[in-house]
């Protein structure tokens, strides 16, 4: 299914979470954080670069609604909200935010119909963005050129697993275990999705809780460099779901 292309460009939503990205780091390693009414912690850097980017969006596409993680947390979840909205999470991974790891990301992406066409995962601690729309998935460092994604095909042998810092739960270790998997990268946010689409790691799984907003900017660039995110009975995960939470998921490279 193709997106149609929306009034925006890729360019001006990089540099949309760039600029959100410089707001956090302005609040690195200074900001405490407080419990959400999900025991989720949030700081003063989420709430600030959520405001950057609702506003950008709203100058760039006035006519797309847009999900984000700390107004939902505020105001609650939306009922409706049509068939193109944008998804958003100003600070995915605010526990590594916190623990000064650098692997926490700024998340935006346009989903369309269920499906996320368009994405930006930026880490600014680190100086990577992963970003994809309609011509494919991409990867900048600070300073360099961007370069085109393409996830590969599971190897026979030697499989890679994304593997979340955090988050590696027995489930996920019972997984790997049944499938021969013994290789695993860990990283924190959405990341992991960055390093299914580059050909770093094979597999992603995740069984533990996530909301739409976390998964919608990795989906979009995952899916650009031909890999998939399918829920645990094969079906490709779709966004706008009530409540926008996600079922367990398991991401792949490409032909999976």
């Amino acid at each position: 299914m193709m997106v149609d292309a929306p009034a925006v460009r890729i360019d001006d939503l990089r540099t949309l979470a760039e600029r959100a990205g410089a707001v956090i780091l302005q609040h690195y390693g200074k900001a405490e954080a407080r419990l959400k009414g999900d025991s989720s912690p949030v700081t003063v850097a989420d709430e600030a670069a959520e405001r950057v980017i609702v506003a950008g969006l709203a100058a760039l596409t006035p006519h797309i609604p847009v999900i984000a993680e700390e107004t939902v947390a505020r105001d609650g979840v939306p009922t409706q909200v049509g068939s193109r909205f944008w998804l958003v999470d100003p600070l995915d991974g605010t526990k590594e935010f916190l623990s000064q790891n650098g692997e926490f990301t700024v998340n935006i992406a346009l989903v369309d119909h269920g499906v996320p066409g368009m994405g930006v995962v930026l880490a600014p601690a680190l100086g990577v963005c992963y970003f994809a729309d309609d011509r494919g998935a991409f990867m900048a460092r600070s300073g360099e050129p961007a370069s085109r994604l393409r996830a590969r095909p599971m190897p026979a042998v030697g499989a890679v697993a994304a593997v979340s810092r955090l988050h590696l739960d027995d489930r996920t270790q019972t997984f790997l275990d049944d499938h021969g998997i013994t290789q695993s990268r860990g990283a924190g946010s959405s990341l992991k999705f960055g390093l299914v689409a580059s050909g770093e790691a094979d597999i992603y799984p995740r069984f533990g809780r996530t909301m739409e907003w976390d998964t919608a900017a990795g989906h979009a660039v995952l899916r650009a460099a031909g890999g998939s995110v399918r829920d645990e009975s094969g079906a490709e995960l779709t966004y706008g779901k009530p409540g926008f939470a996600n079922p367990s998921f398991i991401a792949r490279g490409a032909n999976a």
